[in-house]
C-alpha cells in the first residue's frame, strides 16, 4: 500500500510531497517527491506523522486500567486509538501490593500480545502530602519486600513505576527499580531540589507529570521541578488539558526542557463519557465541564485527555508544532525504551501512522498497517 501527497515528518524533515510505502504490519520504505508505484491513497496535502505514545493513561470510557481486564484495555485503547494514540501504557493507581501484584498478571498478557506497551505502577510508594487523588490508606514507603514482590509480579510488561525518593528507602528503591530494567519515575513527591537531584543520579529519568504532585517553586526552595526541569536525563511529562498547567507555564517548560517534554493524557475513566461521577481507584471523582476533581477534596483526578487534544492545546499556547509532535511520539518512546519501534516514521518500523488536517484533528488512523479510522471525504 502507498501513501502519498502527504507532508510527512520523518528524521528530523518533513518530506514534502513525502510517500509511505506499507507493507503488511511495518513501513517498507518512505520518501519525498514521487512515490515508487501506484498511489493507493492520496492524502491531499495532510500531515502524515507517527502513531502518538501515551506514557501515561488510566482510563476511558468508563473504564479503567484497574479493573485489569481484556474488555477494559480493549474499550480504553479502541477509544485513545481512534484519537491517534497506536501505543499506550497502563497506568494503575495506589492498592495494596497483593492487588497491585494481580493486576500486573492480568494485564501481562496484553502487554505480549501488543495491546498495550507495558505497565506503569503509579504508586503507592508516593508522598501523603502530594498524593492527589491516590488513596492515602494503601500508601507506602518502598521497603524492599514490596517493592521486590511488584517487580517480580510480571517483570515482561512493568515498564515504570512513579516514586517519591524523600521516603525512608527511597534512593535506594529508584536503584532497585532502574537496576531490573524498569523506568524510575519521579512524582507525587515532597523530595527537596538535592534529594530529587540525588535520585536522577541514582538513576530517575522521568518526571512524572511536572508541577502536580509536587511542591511549588520558590526562590530559596527550588525543589523538585526545576531539579528535573534543568536535567537533560530527564523527560518531564506535561498534561496539557488547560487546567493542570496554565498555557505559559506549558510554553516555558517546553522551551526549557527542548526533546525531553512528553505530553501525556493522565486520562480517567471519564474520558470520552463526559460530565459526570466516576472512579479513580476507590477514590470518587466528580467531572464538570471536562475537569476532574475528588468529590472528598479539590484535588485534581487526573483528566478526560486524548493526545490529539493535548497536541492541539500544546501548539495553542505557543509551543512549536514540531516539537509539539514530538512530545507525543519520539520523546515518549524514547522515555520508555520503545525507539526501536514506535514513535518515528522509519523503515522497519511499526505502520502506526497518523493523518492530521491543517487544524492538527485527526483525519486517519492506521495501526500496525490496517486503517482504523480513515476520512477519506475529508482526505480526498
Amino acid at each position: 500500500m502507498i501513501l502519498a501527497g502527504a507532508r510527512i515528518v520523518a528524521g528530523g524533515r518533513i518530506l514534502a510531497p513525502g510517500w509511505v510505502r506499507v507493507d503488511g504490519p511495518c513501513i517498507a520504505e518512505f520518501g519525498e517527491g514521487p512515490p515508487p508505484g501506484p498511489v493507493d491513497q492520496d492524502l491531499a496535502n495532510r500531515w502524515l506523522v507517527p502513531g502518538f505514545v501515551d506514557m501515561h493513561a488510566h482510563g476511558a470510557v468508563g473504564h479503567s486500567f484497574d479493573e485489569a481486564d481484556a474488555a477494559a484495555v480493549a474499550a480504553i485503547t479502541g477509544h485513545h486509538l481512534a484519537h491517534g494514540t497506536t501505543t499506550m501504557v497502563a497506568s494503575l493507581v495506589s492498592a495494596p501490593i497483593d492487588v497491585l501484584e494481580h493486576r500486573l498478571r492480568s494485564l501481562a498478557p496484553h502487554v505480549t500480545s501488543g495491546a498495550l506497551a507495558g505497565v506503569h505502577l503509579e504508586g503507592p510508594f508516593l508522598s501523603a502530602g502530594h498524593r492527589g487523588a491516590h488513596d492515602p490508606r494503601h500508601l507506602q514507603p518502598p521497603r524492599p519486600a514490596a517493592l521486590d514482590r511488584l517487580l517480580s509480579a510480571a517483570p515482561a510488561a512493568l515498564r515504570m513505576i512513579t516514586l517519591a525518593p524523600e521516603l525512608p528507602g527511597g534512593l535506594d528503591a529508584v536503584e532497585r527499580v532502574t537496576g531490573a530494567g524498569v523506568v524510575a519515575a519521579v512524582g507525587h513527591t515532597s523530595a527537596d531540589y538535592e534529594t530529587t537531584r540525588a535520585a536522577v543520579d541514582r538513576g530517575a529519568s522521568v518526571a512524572t507529570h511536572l508541577y502536580n504532585g509536587m511542591p511549588p517553586i520558590l526562590g530559596r526552595a527550588p525543589g523538585p521541578v526545576i531539579a528535573l526541569a534543568d536535567d537533560e536525563r530527564v523527560v518531564v511529562e506535561l498534561i496539557a488539558d488547560g487546567f493542570h498547567l496554565h498555557e505559559a507555564t506549558l510554553r516555558r517548560t517546553a522551551a526549557a526542557a527542548v526533546g525531553r517534554f512528553s505530553l501525556v493524557t493522565d486520562a480517567m475513566a471519564a474520558t470520552g463519557c463526559g460530565d459526570g461521577d466516576y472512579l479513580l481507584g476507590e477514590q470518587r471523582v466528580r467531572v464538570t465541564d471536562g475537569r476532574a476533581r475528588l468529590v472528598d477534596g479539590d484535588s485534581l483526578a487526573g483528566s478526560t485527555l486524548t493526545l490529539d487534544h493535548a497536541l492541539r492545546t500544546a501548539v495553542r499556547a505557543g509551543v512549536s508544532f514540531r516539537a509539539a509532535l514530538a512530545a507525543v511520539t519520539e520523546t515518549p518512546a524514547r522515555a520508555l525504551g520503545l525507539a526501536e519501534h514506535s514513535g518515528t516514521i522509519a523503515s522497519g518500523r511499526a505502520a502506526d501512522l497518523v493523518v492530521l488536517d491543517g487544524e492538527h484533528t485527526v483525519r486517519g488512523v492506521m495501526h500496525r498497517g490496517e486503517w482504523v479510522q480513515n476520512d477519506r471525504a475529508a482526505l480526498g
